[in-house]
């Protein structure tokens, strides 16, 4: 297990137990106590979480990782879906794609794909993204037309919130916006923890016309602190087969159709 895969490892325990000991952490990830030492004043430098005498506790802000701690939880899952909804996609489409472990795997699967790629001048794509992260997937490995929205750097996402990019999203117009979310309820609809990014993709499903919600199974039927949209604005959500056959029916029975990757 390298150190990123252990530090999110770390931080998803504290997530979940409030505190852990030095050695109760060595036993769990099998590496040795020094490591574990190693790690926590490194977290807590990072003010991740907050050292104690033997052990680490978690600050308020561990339900919200950065990015970079999230990428080994769910990996194979994630990258299915990103294959399938990414699979979604035609040429000469306009997409918006916001940021997230999710949406950065759909990216990296549309980037492949050569025949949605042209030249400089004949882009078979435009993206439109708030993601400074997918726009940079996408620029190094292929040539769509990639279009940035404006805001302020959120440094857990890397996704750009506020107003400044919200006056770009209202006066385009989107084929198909994959979205990323914190949580999808049939009842609450798509929902995201932090609400600047809420508010930016609310303006990618207003401007869109098919909205589809990628989300792996463990994000169905949880609540997040900010709504994007109601679940009869959501056209299709992309999941993997973790999902119960009873989760998957109440989303086809709200009219919202469903690709299990």
């Amino acid at each position: 297990m390298d150190r990123y895969a252990r530090w999110n490892a770390l931080l998803e325990i504290l997530t979940d137990s409030g505190r852990i000991s030095v050695e109760d952490a060595a036993d769990r990830l099998d590496v040795s106590q020094a490591t574990i030492r190693r790690d926590f004043d490194q977290l807590a430098q990072q003010q991740m979480i907050t050292r104690t005498r033997g052990g680490a506790v978690a600050n308020g802000v561990s339900y919200d990782l950065p990015l970079r701690y999230k990428t080994a939880k769910h990996a194979p899952e994630k990258q299915r879906i990103g294959a399938a909804a990414a699979a979604l996609v035609s040429p000469g489409m306009v997409v918006a794609l916001n940021g997230g472990t999710t949406t950065t795997e759909v990216a990296r699967a549309l980037a492949v794909r050569p025949e949605l790629t042209g030249g400089v001048d004949d882009a078979q794509l435009t993206v439109v993204t708030n993601a400074l992260n997918i726009a940079n997937e996408l620029l190094v490995r292929s040539r769509m037309k990639i279009v940035v929205t404006g805001g302020v750097v959120r440094p857990q996402s890397f996704e750009l919130v506020g107003p400044l990019g919200g006056n770009i999203l209202r006066d385009v117009t989107l084929d198909i916006a994959l979205l990323g979310v914190d949580a999808l309820d049939v009842t609450l609809g798509a929902a995201a923890h932090h609400e600047g990014e809420a508010a930016m993709n609310s303006l990618m499903v207003a401007r869109a016309r098919r909205v589809v919600i990628i989300a792996d199974s463990s994000k169905l039927g949880g609540h997040a602190f900010a709504r994007i949209c109601p679940i009869d604005r959501i056209d299709t959500l992309v999941t993997d087969s973790n999902a119960t056959t009873a989760t998957l029916n109440a989303f086809v029975e709200a009219g919202v159709k469903i690709v299990t990757a």
